[in-house]
Formats: structure tokens, C-alpha cells, sequence
């Protein structure tokens, strides 16, 4: 997985975590409780690593102490997603998806970044009902100051044998969360199982029988199926 991919995907992953863990995250334990009976009521304890709590946290460090807070999180997360999405699920619906909200609030969110100019709206030719969502050149710009950037650099200093794991492993947690979800998985065309690389001038996607430019082998897709035989 390629490491742009890989940062919007922690953003996105965040969220699911977020509703999963609703219990984890607020509890207050009794001070009537002993240890011994917190330890057996509680799975996470008794010495087991939070890591779900620690990736949840490590999302909310992204915005903390931001050196531009200009942006929401959520403004933040839409910015870099109409980014480095395919030119198949640059639109409001998807990005609901991706961003594990409903309609109505992605709707509002990609509408205030157009007022700021960073994203424009156009028309889709082969679907009439939606828009196309393309980030503007003042969203290019507004996005060298991503507050995502300080994570990218903490992934980008792991040694690569553990970068790699961290990545897989990261992966497989959100595709079985998406599946507990009943949401989608996003991932990178490259990776995916309708991509046909078996011709030899071209790739093929299987899914929207449309031929796919290199480029587009590392954006984010909503169609996207993991492919078993490519490593994630």
C-alpha cells in the first residue's frame, strides 16, 4: 500500500474505531470495583496492549496542536480525499463512505470547501444524478500544510521491514472492521481484484469496464475488493 494511501486510510479508520469502541473510550470504573473483578469485566486490561485505544488516539494527535487549524478534521479528511481518489469515486456519496458519515454531513462538508475554493464541482457525464469533485489548486496548496504530514513523517522513519508489517497488519484489522461494519474497504487500484494487468499496453478494470491510466494505479477507490494474490 502506498504510504498516501495508507495515511487517509488511518483517518478513515479512525472513525469505524471510533463507533466500536464507544464503551472503551468513556468508561469510568467504579471506585467500589476491586482490581481482580475490573480485570476480569474488562478484556482490555490485565497487561494486554490497548491497541485499539492507541490508534484511536494516535488519530486525534493528528489535529492536536494542528500548525493550521483552519480546517476541521472533517474538512481536513474530504481535502485529502478528493485528493488522491479515482476519478470514479470523487464524489459526495463516496466520500460519505469513506469517511463513515451520512450523506446529509459529507454533503455539508464538501459544500463549505467549495465556498473556500479548495474544491469545484462539475458535472458527471455518465451519471447525471451525481457531481464530480475535483480539488482546486488553492486545495493543492492548502494541503502542503496538511496536519497529517507529522504522521506521514513518523510512518516514513520506521525501518522499512516494520513499515511494511505496520501496513499489512493495518490493512487487514480495516477490511474485518468494514466487514463487521457492513462498509465498504477502500484501497488502491493496483491492489485491487478487478484491476486486469494482464494486457499488455493497458489495465483494465473489471468493475467499471474502463481502461485505467497509470496514475490512477494508486488512488483510492470505493469499488475497490482486495485482490488475495497482491500483498497489502
Amino acid at each position: 500500500m502506498q504510504l498516501v494511501s495508507l495515511r487517509c486510510y488511518i483517518v478513515s479508520l479512525r472513525y469505524h474505531l471510533s463507533r466500536a469502541l464507544p464503551d472503551e473510550t468513556m468508561r469510568i470504573t467504579s471506585p467500589c470495583m476491586t482490581e481482580d473483578k475490573r480485570q476480569k469485566s474488562d478484556p482490555m486490561h490485565n497487561g494486554r496492549p490497548l491497541a485499539a485505544e492507541v490508534l484511536v488516539h494516535v488519530a486525534r494527535l493528528v489535529h492536536g496542536g494542528a500548525t493550521d487549524p483552519s480546517l476541521t478534521p472533517a474538512q481536513w479528511t474530504a481535502l485529502r480525499y478528493f485528493a488522491n481518489a479515482n476519478r470514479f469515486s470523487r464524489t459526495p456519496s463516496a466520500f460519505s463512505e469513506f469517511h463513515a458519515t451520512t450523506r446529509g454531513t459529507a454533503s455539508q462538508t464538501v459544500k463549505s470547501l467549495i465556498t473556500l475554493g479548495l474544491l469545484e464541482r462539475h458535472a458527471n457525464a455518465s451519471d447525471a444524478r451525481s457531481a464530480i469533485i475535483e480539488i482546486t489548486d488553492t486545495g493543492l496548496t492548502k494541503l502542503k500544510q496538511d496536519p497529517l504530514s507529522d504522521l506521514s513523517d513518523c510512518i516514513s522513519a520506521l525501518p522499512e521491514e516494520q513499515r511494511e508489517a505496520f501496513a499489512s497488519t493495518l490493512s487487514q484489522i480495516g477490511d474485518a472492521l468494514a466487514q463487521k461494519r457492513s462498509a465498504p474497504t477502500f484501497g488502491n487500484c493496483g491492489d485491487c481484484g478487478h484491476c486486469d494487468t494482464s494486457r499488455a499496453s493497458e489495465v483494465y478494470c473489471r468493475c467499471t469496464q474502463s481502461n485505467m491510466c497509470q496514475t490512477e494505479m494508486n488512488a483510492l477507490c470505493i469499488d475497490f475488493v482486495p485482490n488475495v494474490t497482491a500483498p497489502r
